[in-house]
């Protein structure tokens, strides 16, 4: 049926989409998941003063992903599932091109300006005064300290503390028109899952990020917790376990033949 690359969101390691690639697996998909430079089983010894950032993880570690996928899986089509930052990553990959397929979920790349407005001075205050203060104080972001997701590179957490609303504009200025070219070279179709209750990921997010894959066609929905018979989902919760019966089963039809599962659901991209 082909190779899916799961790619993490930010701060997540990636064993907690271990159940999702088992389940992909079990439905004759060949599965690749890994862990960014910095985080998980691939955190150096140290973080401190450690400079990855997020362009890296698009630019060298999916780029070595795809590589790898392509040596080592039994044919078929690249698919990519991206969860948040990990599906905006693709298109800062010199071989996104080659990619056949992608779903994303809740994928953006962190604007202020984008989060639930409900939430969005909570989120401003924790994300981009605390995180920088923490980052600059200690010379890495010690997020597990307080469970605000995994250890970050300094790198990744002041990319993220400062992103603006043009995500070009976090590269040099000489390298930027390369970046929009790479994400525009991606020709594979998109499928773009928003969840009503993401406070990150929201509508708008979800198509301020899709706006730079001008070469895709590109769909997305937005689904709603009581469509899986939920009070909450948020951010994480679609890569629970507790969804193999419901959305994990859904995301078949797409990944395996481009059909999608929510057609009532479509937002226009």
């Amino acid at each position: 049926m082909g190779i899916v690359i799961v790619n993490p969101a930010t701060g997540v390691p990636a064993r907690y989409y271990g159940r999702y690639a088992r389940f992909l697996a079990e439905h004759g998909f060949d599965v690749l998941t890994y862990d960014y430079r910095g985080i998980g089983s691939s955190r150096p010894k140290t973080l401190r003063g450690c400079g990855y950032r997020w362009r890296d993880w698009g630019e060298q570690d999916f780029e070595a992903a795809i590589s790898f996928a392509e040596h080592h899986g039994r044919g078929g089509k690249l698919v990519v599932v991206g969860h948040s930052i990990g599906g905006f990553l693709p298109g800062l990959a010199p071989s996104a091109h080659r990619i056949d397929r992608m779903l994303t979920v809740g994928a953006q790349y962190a604007w202020w300006g984008d989060y639930a407005s409900h939430r969005r001075l909570a989120l401003f205050l924790k994300w981009h005064v605390a995180m920088p203060a923490l980052t600059f104080a200690c010379g890495y972001f010690p997020g597990r300290r307080l469970g605000w997701l995994e250890d970050l590179p300094a790198g990744v957490a002041l990319e993220w503390s400062f992103r603006r609303s043009r995500f070009e504009r976090s590269h040099p200025r000489a390298e930027r028109s390369r970046a929009l070219d790479r994400m525009s070279a991606v020709t594979a179709p998109i499928l773009a899952v928003a969840v009503s209750d993401d406070e990150l990921g929201t509508a708008a997010a979800i198509r301020r990020a899709l706006n730079y894959y001008t070469g895709a066609a590109r769909s997305a929905v937005l689904l709603r917790p009581p469509d899986y018979g939920r009070d909450r989902i948020g951010h994480f919760g679609m890569f629970h376990d507790s969804h193999a019966a419901g959305f994990w089963l859904d995301t078949l039809l797409w990944l395996g033949d481009g059909r999608n599962p929510w057609p009532g659901h479509v937002i226009h991209p």
